[in-house]
């Protein structure tokens, strides 16, 4: 009934500062208007942002992972400028089916998908759920597969918790993001360190009340234990890279899901925190570059 309360972000007033925009297009399908951002040729590669966020994390990766493949990077339902979506459709099988939808109609089928933090669940689930996804690479950064010890959020925390109580508390956290100095609290908080236009992207998401509404409603919706009691069924290529200062999803989480899944291959990104792909895009993406053609 809040819904109505929360509009997303306005497309035309960030068009003109938003990175990659001329890669941008808004496409409908399975009851979601989408915002992705599309660019390259060569094998199809899946970009799954994390909670809180939207593609604007690949902004580095977008150019360099498109001179190998053609790369999707939608925004999650919800997020930044895609609509929230029909009932369910935040929860982590209503977000496998949902995006099984967008590349139904875009035509494409990835062979590598590339998933950080709760991203890498989305990926793992569409994998585990599509047939037509049997054979795909699976790429997780920072993956959160395993429910967090005592973690609600990588960003909110208890505000996650408060959202299930109280719904109008999302346009109270979005007044905290736009308090100076804030983000750059909460993202310091993960490990990682961000440059002046990263934080200015994610204060500009984090303050929109709606973008909010919908990442603590995700957060209500989220359960993982479902999805790690399948991971054991997962033949896919799967590939980690685990930041080594990683303040938000554990690395030692990793050697748990390594022990689900034997075949698992686990890669250490030194002296990076949770956002390791932004801190470093070029070393993120000769990454997934090396381990997509090793698959």
């Amino acid at each position: 009934m809040y819904d109505s309360f929360y509009p997303g972000m306005a497309w035309s007033a960030h068009r003109a500062t938003w990175p990659h925009a001329q890669d941008s297009r808004f496409v409908t399908a399975g009851a979601i208007d989408w915002h992705v951002q599309i660019r390259g040729q060569g094998p199809c590669l899946l970009l799954l942002h994390g909670t809180g966020s939207g593609n604007f994390s690949w902004r580095g990766l977008l150019p360099l992972l498109a001179a190998h493949f053609t790369v999707v990077a939608p925004d999650l339902p919800g997020h930044v400028f895609s609509s929230r979506g029909p009932e369910g459709a935040l929860s982590l099988p209503g977000m496998s089916e949902g995006l099984r939808g967008l590349l139904h109609q875009l035509q494409l089928t990835p062979q590598v998908i590339v998933g950080h933090s709760a991203g890498a669940a989305i990926g793992a689930q569409m994998v585990l759920s599509h047939a037509s996804l049997a054979h795909s690479t699976l790429i997780g950064l920072n993956p959160a597969w395993l429910p967090l010890p005592g973690v609600s959020s990588w960003l909110f925390g208890p505000a996650a918790k408060l959202a299930q109580l109280n719904p109008l508390s999302a346009w109270a956290t979005a007044k905290m993001a736009a308090q100076p100095g804030a983000v750059a609290r909460w993202i310091e908080r993960t490990g990682s360190t961000l440059d002046a236009p990263g934080l200015a992207l994610y204060a500009s998401v984090l303050k929109n009340s709606g973008h909010v509404h919908s990442v603590l409603s995700m957060m209500a919706a989220w359960r993982l234990k479902p999805l790690a009691a399948r991971l054991s069924d997962l033949r896919n290529p799967v590939f980690m890279a685990i930041a080594d200062k990683d303040q938000t999803v554990p690395p030692a989480l990793a050697d748990d899901a390594c022990l689900c899944m034997p075949h698992a291959q686990k890669i250490i990104q030194h002296g990076l925190g949770h956002l390791a792909h932004e801190e470093d895009p070029v070393g993120t993406a000769e990454l997934i570059v090396r381990l997509s053609t090793s698959s």
